[in-house]
Formats: C-alpha cells, structure tokens, sequence
C-alpha cells in the first residue's frame, strides 16, 4: 500500500511539472515561479500535504542541484574561466558589491545575525544564468554588443560559486573559525588542482571518459560526479562545487554529448529541487515578510541594472547597449533557492525561506520584463532618444528597434563618438 500511495504521489508530481512546464513554454515564460507555488501548495501547510514521496523527493532535489551545477561547468573549459577571471575581474567586484551587501545589510537590520547575512548576501547576489539566456533567446540579442558582457558577469559569478559555496557550508555546520579556514583552503586548493588539471590535461581527462555509446557516457559521466560530489560533500567543501568542478575538467565532444544526454535528467531533478524547496516553506510564514522581500527586490533590481550598466560601458558599448545589459542580469532564480535552501536544511533563520521564496518570485517574474523594457523606458526618461540640435527633418524619421542585434549605424556612431571623447580627454 505504501509503495501505490508513493507511485501515485511522485507520479501526480511529474505529471503536475510536465502540464506547468507546458504552460510556462505558451506563455514564453520562466517554470521557476510556477515550480516554487507548486510546492508551497502541497507542502507543509498547503493545500494537499505529500506524506509517502517526500523522502524520495528530499534525494531527486539533491540530485538537481548536482546535476545544475555539472550542467553549469560543462558549458565553460578551464582555459574560459581563467580568460574571464583575468580580463573581467573588476566587473565581478563591482557586482558582489552592489548586490550583495544589500542582502547582507538586510539580513543584519531584521536581526539574523552574520551566518544569514552570509546566506541572504548570496541569495541577491547571483543572477539566474538559465533564465537570462532563455530571454536574450526570445529577444533575439544573442548578437548584441552587450551579449558578451553579460555572459562575463555570469561566468564570474558562477565561478565565484567555488568559493562562495564552501564558506557557507563551513558556516552552515557551525565549525570553529580554524575549521572553517581550513575547509575553504582545501576548496579553493581543489579547485585550483582542478583548472591546473583541466587545463593541462584536459584532453587526456575527456579521452578516458569519451565513449561512442550514449549510454555508457551518460553512465560514466553520472558516475563519475555524484561520486566527486560525495567526496567533496564529505570533506564540507559542498557537493554542487565538485559537480562543478567535474563539468568544467570535461571538454570537446564529451561535454557536448553529456550535455545533450544530460538536459533532460537536469530538468526534472531541477524542477523536483524546486518543488521541494517549496513542500518546506509554509506559505502562511510567507505575508509577513513579503514586504521586506519587495523592498529588497527593488534595491538588487536596481543595483543589477547598474552593474550591467557599468560592465557594458567599460567594455564601450553605447548606451542604449549599457541600459540593455543592465535589464538583463535582473533575474535571480535557481541558485538563489540552492543557496537558501542550504540555509533552510540547516536551519538557521525560519524566516530566511519565506523570504527567498517570496524575493525569487518577484525577480524571476520581473527579470524579463526589465530586460525587455528597462532600454526603451530609459531612453525615453532621459531623452536620449532626440539629441537636442537636431533638425526636424532628422527627428521624423523613426529610430531602429533595439531589440535585435546593434549593429545599426545609429548605435555605431554613438560608440565611436564616445571612444573619440575618451580619446580626446
């Protein structure tokens, strides 16, 4: 009897995630929002409460976040990372800056204590890498200017995530401050073995793995990172950073074919993490702190906006490119809920879920919105749209569309005007 109730329960799950997915894919938008309700509604305090397939759901949402974060480091080699770290740094410094200390301060003023600061710091921190570049799909800006700015800050953040993620699961479990300096020395030694290795060997790493039988991959590949993950969980270095690290070692052909044989397992591991993020947060603990969760959504908003500003006029992008970018990185999603949901597992703040949940829901519902209207909306607040000077004649005829590739003669004059006034000065 209990193994029907499990079937149907877990069965009534996937059959719920695939119809929400379908929804979300009409209506062009992210699942992540309609994930998050979907477990509030049948979680503690929900509408219908899962008893029988909440253990097994417990180990498929720690096989998403593994499988999130393989799938993150099989889409960047070693050589990549060490590029972007190089020649992006003060980017990335300017965007843990500006968006995370709010969530640190935030976490303060509620009176959470340094841990959840920690914790609340990392959940406005990072964008969501997967909706991002479902938008920059749908909008058609792969091709842009500002694309390869954006794409530079979500590497550095994730990358970031290597050491992020030991430090807060260091913190998490409460060990001593020697143990903790130890714990992060032993990541960050692992993860610099790991790119050295990549680097040098990863050829030889990718020929051992390689296999012309998609079934054999996906086994060895599977294998080969929910063992990592184990050993690195066991030496409180985090599981999602060694199936990271095992991503970014793999290179060529295998990591195109893991990534084909994989996407789908991500998905529904991912979209059960999702939901049992939400079985563990009460959605009555939710109204009393959705109103710190808006203000703080408005502040990262715009704080991502100038980061991505920022970025993009370094890199001399012009300025309706600056405003694009910055539109763009709004969207926080699925490794603010990896990081809260460390939090929630430890315990450490009973408000710190509600909050994260209630933050992500507003983000990841607003982060499209602001890449697509954050550049027009701009332009036409500061005028940018009509130079002042310019005859009649020039103000009749229509500006180009900013939503494909700028590459128009417009935005091209308007960059080298500006390179020409950096020049000059």
């Amino acid at each position: 009897m209990h193994s029907a109730l499990f079937l149907i329960e877990f069965g009534a799950i996937i059959l719920g995630l695939g119809l929400l997915g379908r929804f979300a894919g009409r209506l062009r938008f992210s699942p992540i929002p309609l994930y998050l309700l979907a477990g509030l509604a049948f979680g503690e305090g929900g509408l219908l409460p899962l008893g029988a397939s909440e253990e097994f759901v417990a180990i498929g949402a720690e096989i998403g976040v593994i499988l999130l974060l393989l799938m993150l480091g099989l889409e960047y080699t070693a050589s990549d990372l060490v590029s972007h770290l190089k020649t992006q740094y003060p980017a990335g410094l300017v965007d843990f800056t500006l968006n995370a200390v709010p969530g640190a301060v935030a976490a303060l003023l509620l009176g959470w204590g340094p841990v959840a600061a920690v914790v609340l710091a990392g959940v406005t921190w990072i964008s969501s890498s997967g909706v991002i570049a479902k938008v920059m799909g749908d909008l058609g800006r792969i091709g842009n200017r500002e694309t390869p700015v954006i794409l530079s800050i979500l590497v550095l953040e994730d990358l970031a995530m290597a050491v992020y993620l030991p430090i807060v699961t260091a913190l998490l479990a409460g060990v001593s401050l020697a143990a903790g300096s130890l714990t992060l020395a032993i990541a960050l030694g692992v993860a610099g073995a790991v790119l050295f290795v990549a680097v040098r060997y990863g050829r030889v790493i990718s020929r051992f793995v390689s296999s012309d039988d998609p079934e054999k991959l996906l086994l060895v590949v599977l294998g080969l990172t929910l063992l990592v993950a184990g050993i690195a969980q066991q030496l409180q270095v985090s599981a999602a950073v060694g199936a990271f690290l095992v991503g970014i070692a793999l290179s060529g052909e295998v990591a195109e074919g893991a990534h084909t044989l994989l996407s789908p397992l991500r998905d529904l591991f991912a979209a059960v993490f999702f939901v049992f993020f939400g079985l563990h947060t009460d959605p009555a603990s939710i109204p009393p702190v959705i109103l710190p969760a808006l203000a703080l959504a408005v502040v990262t908003a715009a704080t991502k906006v100038a980061t991505g500003y920022w970025a993009a006029k370094r890199a001399g992008v012009g300025v309706k490119g600056r405003w694009r970018a910055g539109g763009t990185l709004v969207a926080r999603g699925e490794f603010s809920i990896v990081i809260a949901g460390l939090a929630v597992t430890a315990g450490i703040e009973p408000a710190l879920g509600p909050l994260a949940t209630a933050y992500v829901l507003i983000l990841v519902v607003i982060g499209p919105l602001t890449a697509r209207y954050t550049e027009p909306l701009a332009t036409r607040l500061t005028g940018r749209g009509k130079p002042a000077g310019t005859a009649p004649a020039a103000r009749q005829t229509p500006e180009p569309a900013t939503d494909g590739p700028a590459r128009d003669a417009d935005a091209e004059r308007e960059v080298l005007s500006e390179r020409d006034a950096v020049d000059r000065a």
